[in-house]
């Protein structure tokens, strides 16, 4: 056999050949992953692209301090290429989250079917945020007419502070003063009509991006509170979250500076 004549180190380097040419290809080649890191955060109780994100008629309304900061995560299209380096790169880093594409995206469906899909999932968020708020309000949506305005962002992860928004440009902490009580408050959460909060996922590197432009409190859902500790700067602040109704409440009680704030 050829290789059995060839010195040890010339053998060596002779099957080694193939493997490196295979590890080569191997890093040049897609892979079925995305690439996700802390993407955008938008003040609900501000505006956006000069518009108001929440218009409100049929009730009277106040303009609140502070900020309700909803967030989100920046991915990789369904259709970008991920190789084997960006992989080892995102791995090493904590501002970046590897994850299986078919995890992110629904297989099989292309980046305007993927937008499509994401933007009606962003509209339902929206319906049901203002439903759970104006039935906690006992506000008659018939009469009220709430108007939601973000643009450039999709999936239904802001529905919880869509609701919080509402309230607090209705109602306020109820004792006429900010639900915020002045602060820059972020978060995340899925919302029911009937103001249940749901866990949405990324939420790691969305109290990145909540930490980056200046939030110390953060509400998650309670399902990812250890996520959320995994990169949650130490001086801020988790409020574990399961209904419209009691992220109020646990918003009230931080206001009033109460020690029995909820902390995840």
């Amino acid at each position: 056999m050829f290789l059995s004549r060839l010195p040890r180190p010339w053998a060596l380097a002779v099957c080694a050949v193939p493997v490196a040419a295979l590890l080569a290809v191997a890093g040049l080649a897609p892979l079925p992953f995305a690439l996700a890191q802390p993407g955008q955060t938008t003040n609900v109780l501000g505006s956006d692209q000069g518009k108001p994100v929440i218009t409100i008629s049929g009730a009277p309304t106040r303009q609140p301090e502070g900020a309700l900061r909803m967030t989100t995560i920046m991915a990789t299209g369904p259709s970008a290429d991920v190789d084997f380096g960006d992989v080892v790169d995102a791995w090493f880093r904590s501002d970046r989250a590897v994850l299986p594409r078919d995890a992110v995206y629904p297989p099989g469906q292309s980046d305007k079917q993927i937008q499509k899909h994401n933007a009606a999932e962003m509209a339902r968020s929206q319906n049901s945020a203002v439903q759970a708020a104006l039935g906690y309000l006992d506000e008659d949506p018939a009469k009220v007419k709430v108007t939601l305005n973000l643009a450039d962002v999709g999936g239904p992860s802001a529905g919880l502070l869509f609701a919080l928004g509402i309230v607090d440009k209705i109602e306020g902490n109820g004792a006429g003063g900010d639900l915020t009580g002045g602060r820059d408050i972020a978060g995340t959460g899925t919302i029911t009509p009937d103001g249940e909060v749901g866990a949405v996922g990324g939420v790691a590197l969305k109290t990145q991006a909540a930490a980056r432009d200046g939030a110390k409190v953060f509400l998650v859902p309670k399902a990812e509170c250890m996520d959320a500790h995994a990169e949650a700067p130490k001086d801020m602040r988790l409020i574990p979250v399961t209904t419209l109704k009691d992220t109020v409440d646990a918003l009230r009680l931080l206001g009033k500076g109460s020690d029995k704030v909820p902390t995840c």
